[in-house]
């Protein structure tokens, strides 16, 4: 008998980790979070569904099954792109569940810890500083690019945000909470408010850009005082850029203003 309960205890802590193909299928799926968003759980229907097969193959059959199914529909809302690192902490506390080393409440800490931290980095840095400022350099772009102005903005989006979702979904495997550690060294929101000092100046060549377009009548890659202003521009962000990390946000919009009072005067 007690080879028996032997047995069946070495293949239950076998079962309890989990290969490299299940978590790559939860990575996947994990792209899909936001599809079956809802007012009440709001994501928890994509992060069960993203979890499942690790659930399933974590508890193959019987209640347990089916309260770690229930746990995982309960509310849930982050930042879709963040959310990685707590997908692939979770699936190191499933595994300690399956073998009975672990209670469910501390993988309920643990989402509850980092669900709104994450939610507001998330927001600060993807939504309001690296989208504008691949929509502005897509934009301004297209006079030369034309429709690959759309692969630009892609590129300068899709590629940063999928990277780091691959990297925080295997340091949250591997290091569970301390993946805020990771988050910090990264430099999110001191990258953010860098981005947002270039979505700025940016955004003044944008503006700009209409109503010298217009008045000279030159709409492409032509036209030369579209080129002098975005030369002075990328001048004026490299600056701001400096200043914003040695001198702080006021050094930074002071030049900003200095900028555009001269490129005022030169094309009033």
């Amino acid at each position: 008998m007690s080879l028996i309960a032997h047995r069946s205890h070495a293949g239950l802590a076998a079962r309890s980790a989990l290969p490299g193909r299940i978590r790559l299928r939860v990575f996947l799926r994990s792209l899909l979070l936001q599809a079956s968003w809802n007012p009440r759980g709001m994501q928890s229907l994509g992060m069960a569904h993203a979890l499942w097969p690790a659930l399933a193959w974590l508890h193959p059959e019987g209640e347990a099954r089916t309260e770690a199914v229930k746990r995982h529909v309960a509310f849930f809302n982050t930042h879709p792109y963040l959310s990685a690192a707590i997908l692939g902490g979770v699936l190191r506390h499933e595994e300690r569940i399956a073998r009975g080393e672990e209670p469910v409440e501390e993988l309920e800490r643990f989402r509850q810890a980092l669900m709104f931290p994450l939610a507001a980095v998330g927001d600060s840095f993807f939504w309001l500083s690296l989208r504008p400022l691949a929509g502005l350099v897509a934009a301004l772009s297209s006079p030369w690019t034309g429709l690959w102005a759309v692969a630009i903005f892609l590129g300068l989006y899709d590629l940063p945000h999928f990277a780091l979702r691959v990297r925080l979904f295997v340091e949250g495997y591997r290091r569970e909470g301390e993946v805020v550690e990771v988050l910090r060294r990264i430099g999110l929101l001191r990258w953010g408010a860098r981005l947002r000092v270039a979505v700025a100046v940016l955004g003044g060549v944008a503006a700009a850009f209409v109503p010298i377009a217009f008045a000279t009548g030159h709409h492409g890659a032509g036209n030369a005082s579209f080129a002098l202003l975005l030369g002075a521009s990328i001048v004026a962000w490299a600056a701001a850029w400096w200043l914003l990390a040695r001198r702080g946000s006021v050094a930074a919009g002071w030049i900003a203003v200095a900028v555009g009072i001269v490129l005022a005067l030169v094309w009033a």
